[in-house]
């Protein structure tokens, strides 16, 4: 058992931070922008609210953290009452949130020169992922550092690796955005072409995703396509911001991204459908409108 603290409780990290206590074991401070949200949750799950993320992560072994961005990062880690602030020489940061892989190497800086180790490790499943605790965590960091994490990040994760280090979780975060809406796109456009062709779409994709087609968007998203239905997922306004990032990045590696910053657009033209909480898969909705 260690002693956690959970910053950040949306839809991703309110089930987080629950299985770090319940399939974990640890003892788990949480803190929310929203005050009544901690204490809703440390009622649930047995655990302390704490009113700053100062006060939450003092005296805790592991700080982590998933928020909106990363203003919302540097809030709550080096802001008047950030973690940096309490957080004892040897303790371990671990960064869920999708950001920018400069603001991961900004942090990971400030965190070693007061002998605090920090981890990326953004992660991917969504909320069902989330709320399951099998999601997918990519990290960055020092090797030392991750290797201490990796045991407590295992509550909540089906699959954990580093990739290299400080930012490389970012990165590696931004090639699984880039490959998804490229994968959706095709995925959108290939059902859009079946109904105009008068196909059944149920046993089309029970014989294509068979073979070389299949993919998980479309195991686990055509039923709902095909019902005109976009509530079950990761949100449009959510996956403007992290392709944000993947097309900002591109530009600075020099990277050719034609399909995503054409995506990119294509969920612009979602958003003002009024779409912007729909699901990724909602630009079957861009093909289908009338």
């Amino acid at each position: 058992m260690a002693k956690v603290a959970f910053l950040g409780l949306g839809v991703m990290g309110y089930p987080m931070a629950g299985h770090l206590k319940a399939k974990g074991g640890h003892d788990v401070t949480v803190y929310n922008r929203t005050f009544a949200k901690a204490e809703a949750w440390a009622k649930q799950h047995g655990g302390t609210a704490a009113k700053t993320p100062k006060e939450a992560a003092a005296g805790q072994e592991f700080v982590f953290c998933c928020v909106g961005n990363d203003d919302d990062l540097r809030s709550v880690t080096i802001g008047p009452d950030g973690a940096f602030q309490s957080m004892t020489r040897g303790s371990v940061f671990v960064d869920n949130t999708t950001a920018s892989a400069d603001v991961a190497r900004e942090l990971q800086a400030k965190a070693k020169a007061l002998g605090i180790g920090f981890v990326d490790a953004p992660v991917s499943g969504g909320q069902a992922g989330a709320e399951n605790g099998v999601l997918t965590v990519m990290c960055g960091g020092e090797e030392a550092d991750y290797a201490r994490a990796e045991p407590v990040i295992a509550a909540y994760a089906r699959a954990c690796r580093r990739l290299g280090g400080p930012g490389a979780g970012q990165l590696a975060k931004m090639v699984n955005q880039i490959c998804i809406a490229g994968l959706v796109q095709g995925l959108s456009e290939g059902l859009h072409f079946a109904r105009k062709a008068g196909l059944d779409i149920e046993q089309l994709v029970d014989v294509i995703s068979k073979g070389a087609a299949g993919s998980w968007q479309m195991e686990n998203r055509h039923k709902t396509m095909n019902v005109d239905k976009f509530d079950f997922g990761f949100a449009v306004d959510w996956m403007r911001k992290d392709l944000g990032i993947c097309l900002a990045e591109a530009r600075r590696n020099g990277a050719t991204l034609p399909v995503t910053a054409v995506v990119d657009q294509f969920y612009g033209e979602v958003q003002s459908m009024g779409g912007g909480r729909w699901d990724t898969s909602s630009l079957f909705a861009r093909l289908e409108r009338k």
